[in-house]
Order: C-alpha cells, then structure tokens, then sequence
C-alpha cells in the first residue's frame, strides 16, 4: 500500500475536520511519504478520531495523553514521522501538562491541533480557547476565565515552531502542515476550524471574515514580534503563517546513544549483556 487512503467518517456534514483531513493527505502525500513510514497519536475527542479515517499506523489513547504517546514513539523509532492530532480541550486542557513539558523536551514531532473553541465530542462544554462570556449549551450565564492562547503560551515556553492556519483554506494548511512536519524540533500547528453544532458564535463565516495572512515580508525568527502576532485575535483580524521558527536540538540530539546508530526498536537486545550489573547487587 503506498497511497494514503482516507475512510467514511462520524463527523457532522460540514465540520472544519473534513478539510483538515483532506490537507493532511496532500502534506504527507506532497511530501513524499508513505502510509507505513507515518504515526498519528491522539487522545479523545472528534479531531483524535483522525488516525481512524487515514491509512497510517495510528495509537488513540487516553483524554489529554496524545503528546506523551506521540513523543514515545519519536524516541523508539527515530525513522518514523510521527503526527499528534488532537482537539484544544484534549491539548490545552486535559493534555495541558504534556503540552507545556514537550515544548520543553523538543521532541521532533508536529502537533496538529484543531481549535473550534469547543468541546464537541461531549456535547458542547466551554474549552480553553473559548472566549470569555461566551454562552454554551452549559455556561448558559457566559464563560467566566480568561480565553487560553495557546500560540503565546508556546513562544514563551520556548517552542521552536509555531504557526497558525484556518481548515478553510486548503493551500495555506497544506503549507504549513508541510512546514511543521519537516521541522526538526516540536512543531505546533493550532488550526482554526467550525463545529457547525455547538458553536454558533464562531463559524465558518465569522473565521473567514477575520485570518488574515502574515505578510510575507514578516520574519519568524523574532521573539517578541511573534508574542504580538500570538494576541492578535477577533475583529482586529487574525494572523495565519508561521509565528516563530528557530533551530534548537531535538531530544534525540541531546543524547548520544539515541543520536547515533539505529532506532531503539532495531537494536538487538541480549539479556545476558545486563549480567555485568549484577555483579554489583551481588
């Protein structure tokens, strides 16, 4: 099988999910991979179904546990291009630790978040990204905290890729899914999508109205131009692009024995090489 197929889904008609799965086929496709040479981990929720709507290897785990999944993988098979797809709720809530943590760790991995403010799977709750006094289904007297952001959140940590794209323009997810993947380093990509059923504040319409492409004259390499990138939101309009890029080592290249050789799930293991060990619990 060298074709990334993609499989009849659960999602409601018109949900933003459809157009990131149509983007990832034509990034992995266009950059030449090939199904067996991918993994998806996610957690729970309507994005983390992704990995059962597309032939790759895929692992869905538990709420919130997609990074630390995902990055396991990284560091047992180097070879692997390894993809979290995962919801704000599932990353920015529940998964809020592994989140920060990776950046941290910078484990060469592209996450993919999709960002439609809302809990969708589960009927329709306030997530982190939804605004403050926005009315939901059960915040019915408006949302009370502050709105997460979670692009400024990463810069801070001290990401080494951080971008922004909309599920309603194909080319420009397409790019930047193709950017974060050949990063080398943690790569976040916060997507801006629809849920057509339970939020019918932000739609289609009203991101479409606001994304608004970084210039290209715009240099990703700049701190703290970024961090005013990431608090540009609402009707002052909304950048999409690459928000800040740099180049640090990855996990893998801050250990030798991970760095040099084989992946880990290639080497051969010898029960009998851990005897020299033992001696000292002798």
């Amino acid at each position: 099988m060298c074709e990334f197929k993609t499989f009849d889904t659960a999602w409601c008609p018109g949900c933003g999910n459809f157009g990131i799965l149509k983007a990832l086929k034509r990034a992995l496709t266009e950059l030449g991979k090939k199904p067996h040479e991918v993994v998806i981990s996610s957690g729970i929720g309507q994005a983390a179904k992704t990995p059962h709507y597309i032939s790759v290897n895929g692992f869905n785990g538990l709420h919130g546990r997609a990074v630390p999944a995902g990055a396991a993988i990284k560091i047992a098979n180097k070879d692997l291009t390894v993809i979290v797809e995962s919801g704000e709720g599932d990353t920015y809530g529940e998964g809020g630790n592994h989140f920060i943590h990776n950046v941290r760790r910078n484990v060469d991995i592209a996450h993919f978040v999709h960002n439609n403010q809302i809990y969708g799977l589960t009927k329709g709750q306030a997530s982190p990204t939804t605004a403050k006094g926005q009315k939901t289904g059960i915040q019915t007297m408006g949302v009370l905290h502050e709105q997460f952001n979670p692009l400024a959140v990463a810069i801070t940590m001290g990401a080494t890729f951080v971008a922004r794209s909309f599920s309603g323009n194909e080319e420009h997810l397409v790019s930047m899914m193709k950017a974060a993947i050949e990063h080398k380093g943690y790569a976040l990509l916060d997507i801006m999508q629809p849920c057509i059923t339970y939020n019918k504040v932000n739609t289609f319409k009203w991101y479409k109205d606001r994304v608004k492409p970084i210039d290209e004259s715009y240099s990703p390499t700049d701190k703290f131009e970024a961090y005013k990138l990431a608090h540009q939101w609402g009707d002052d309009g909304i950048p999409i692009g690459i928000l800040y890029k740099k180049e640090e080592p990855t996990y893998i290249d801050k250990i030798e024995f991970l760095k040099q050789g084989e992946p880990l799930v290639d080497r051969k293991l010898d029960p009998k090489n851990a005897e020299k060990y033992m001696a000292d619990f002798r």
